[in-house]
């Protein structure tokens, strides 16, 4: 197993504390000017210690890739903006299926390619698929030199992979090439 560098254990740490801040409900505090010493020095050792064990499995490119304020913030834009618009229409459509049963419901696996080449990219775009109602990520795989992802959709409107990728992606995939690459 490949030794994580140093950069890549304070960037682990840092995310780990953000999520302990907003877990803790540290964030209010911060800003009302009240912080808990006790509650932040515990998040620290805790962020520390999980970053010099996971460090390795989560970093694999640049460890501060998204300290850069323009990613950080089209990072943002992504999930307030493009991923809730496709978050909302995707739940829309299960629900009118769920209300109304004589809407057609043609469950299946379609094979859709992807042209992200980031892991990052890739990963983020397969949990945002998995998270919108109505399709989830089965798998990934590289044929040809060609990523494609497997995603069980409730309904298969196209067999076509260009025609479902496009219904299925919609403008996510836009989102995650602008943020990771």
């Amino acid at each position: 197993m490949k030794k994580a560098s140093f950069p890549a254990i304070v960037s682990t740490a840092i995310v780990c504390f953000i999520f302990w801040l907003l877990i803790t409900g540290q964030v209010a505090s911060l800003l009302r000017g009240e912080p808990s010493v006790q509650v932040l020095i515990a998040g620290a050792i805790v962020s520390a210690a999980a970053a010099l064990f996971s460090a390795r499995f989560f970093i694999h490119e640049s460890p501060f890739y998204l300290c850069n304020p323009v990613r950080f913030l089209k990072l943002i834009a992504y999930c307030f903006g493009a991923f809730v618009v496709e978050l909302t229409k995707a739940n829309v459509d299960v629900a009118r299926r769920a209300l109304s049963p004589s809407l057609p419901v043609k469950p299946g696996i379609v094979k859709v390619p992807v042209g992200l080449k980031s892991e990052y990219a890739q990963a983020m775009l397969a949990d945002s698929i998995t998270l919108t109602p109505g399709t989830i990520t089965v798998d990934t795989v590289e044929e040809d030199g060609k990523d494609y992802y497997y995603i069980h959709w409730i309904d298969v409107a196209s067999e076509d992979p260009e025609e479902a990728g496009e219904a299925i992606k919609g403008t996510l995939e836009k989102w995650v090439r602008r943020i990771w690459e």
